[in-house]
């Protein structure tokens, strides 16, 4: 994901705003179905609208050699109906309603949403929950789709430079970590599918008791827990696979890839194993990794935009990316595109330079409030809309953290000291840990250009 970014001022008074409100877990309501299935509502009333969510506790994290990719694709066929909404029923029904309906799958989890105006909320569950246990699978619609997500991997990630070497990166960083696999799969495994694997990795996985329904919105809580009884809970629950740690292998020094495909720009890319919220030794040490990754990349003030850009005019653009909330360690992201006059290993070398500089200077205390406003600022931000409520919500639930942490987020954030974001610098940006990566743009065939795809086929 990447953040908007605010200017100051936005800044300063949404994060004035955060502590003047009413903490938000405060407003949800949680209920837990005789089947496991947890319900998750979080009233609000500024517009007639809801939008519901289905989580999955499963993604590409929970894949292997031969079905990566699967829980993706997966996702696709959950839309090719059931014998009794068969075939693009599901999203005729939505849109007949006046609403609209997506999916997307991640590392950890696979989520089901739809925006409706609120009074049709039910027509959502009662689809939602026939799915759930009664998905069709057609051969002719498996071999059809199987050849749209064949597609979006070409668009999305190898007539892509940026997202090969993003998909190189990792894969070289992870020896065991299943964080080394594509979200998307890896083409191999795409084309020997069999709507029997597909059969089998919804039978393991999509059961109430590994599901958590999100819903925000202008609604009754209670009445939300009854339709829920009504329609998800008569499904059984079953019994889940194991889910074994999968914790990388301890690396003994710095890992190095070199991308060549058709490109217009040449671009570095570098992450530093760091821990998540669920993994961290000391729990102060992913907020520290929030800041550290705001003081480099935190808006238009930021020492990436300001020194390497403007200043130094090294890098046509540079930025720096950190996630705490996911179930296994991940990468502290740096990448940066070069400007006419700098080399790849310029370039390399003022993002060290950047990341040696954390280390060695404590962070001053003004630069070091302003960061902590931003970092706070934006999740304020991801709650202003009943969608980003609701991903919040499903997203701490499905990586273990429960929605509770999101209260705890803000103090968490303002509590971080300039030696502590030194501490987690000096402990996690050495060269041991790292993996770099480089493209090196190859010519461009005018007939077929590199693309910049972000969507989703279906």
């Amino acid at each position: 994901m990447t953040y908007r970014k605010l200017s100051g001022l936005i800044v300063l008074i949404l994060a004035a705003t955060l502590f003047s409100v009413p903490a938000f877990a405060q407003g949800v309501h949680e209920y837990v179905l005789s089947n496991g299935m947890k319900v998750l509502v979080k009233p609000d009333n500024r517009a007639p609208v809801v939008i519901s969510q289905v989580w999955y506790g499963v993604g590409s994290s929970h894949e292997y050699g031969g079905i990566t990719g699967i829980s993706h694709a997966l996702e696709h066929m959950m839309f090719k109906g059931t014998a009794r909404y068969p075939g693009g029923e599901f999203s005729r029904i939505i849109a007949e309603q006046g609403g609209r309906e997506n999916a997307f799958t991640s590392r950890d989890y696979t989520a089901y949403h739809q925006m409706l105006a609120a009074d049709r909320l039910e027509i959502a569950l009662r689809l939602e929950a026939d799915r759930m246990r009664n998905l069709a699978l057609p051969e002719d619609e498996f071999v059809q789709e199987m050849r749209v997500v064949e597609e979006e991997r070409r668009l999305r990630t190898e007539d892509n430079p940026n997202a090969l070497l993003f998909e190189h990166v990792n894969a070289t960083a992870w020896l065991n970590s299943p964080y080394g696999i594509p979200v998307i799969g890896w083409m191999t495994d795409i084309e020997n599918y069999t709507v029997a694997d597909l059969r089998d990795w919804y039978d393991r996985w999509y059961a109430p008791n590994n599901a958590t329904l999100v819903v925000v919105g202008d609604v009754d809580p209670d009445e939300v827990h009854r339709m829920a009884r009504r329609y998800f809970g008569p499904v059984k629950a079953r019994d889940l696979p194991e889910i074994k740690p999968r914790a990388e292998t301890r690396q003994r020094g710095e890992r190095r890839v070199v991308v060549r495909a058709p490109a217009r720009v040449p671009s570095v890319l570098m992450g530093y194993k760091v821990p998540v919220l669920m993994t961290a030794d000391e729990d102060w040490e992913p907020y520290a990794l929030l800041v550290a990754a705001g003081v480099l990349d935190g808006g238009e003030s930021a020492r990436f935009a300001r020194e390497l850009v403007r200043e130094r005019e090294l890098a046509a653009g540079a930025g720096a990316g950190y996630s705490a909330f996911s179930r296994l360690d991940t990468l502290f992201m740096l990448s940066a595109t070069p400007s006419s006059d700098t080399s790849l290993a310029e370039l390399e070398a003022a993002l060290t330079g950047a990341l040696e500089r954390l280390r060695e200077e404590p962070v001053s205390e003004t630069e070091l409030e302003r960061v902590k406003a931003q970092v706070v600022a934006r999740e304020v931000y991801r709650l202003d809309s009943v969608q980003g409520q609701a991903m919040q919500l499903g997203v701490l639930e499905k990586v273990g953290l429960g929605w509770r942490t999101l209260d705890e987020i803000p103090d968490r954030v303002r509590a971080v000291t300039a030696e502590q974001v030194q501490a987690v610098a000096r402990k996690y940006f050495n060269e041991d840990q790292r993996t770099v990566g480089w493209l090196e743009p190859l010519p461009i065939d005018p007939e077929n250009p590199p693309g910049y795809f972000e969507g989703h086929l279906r």
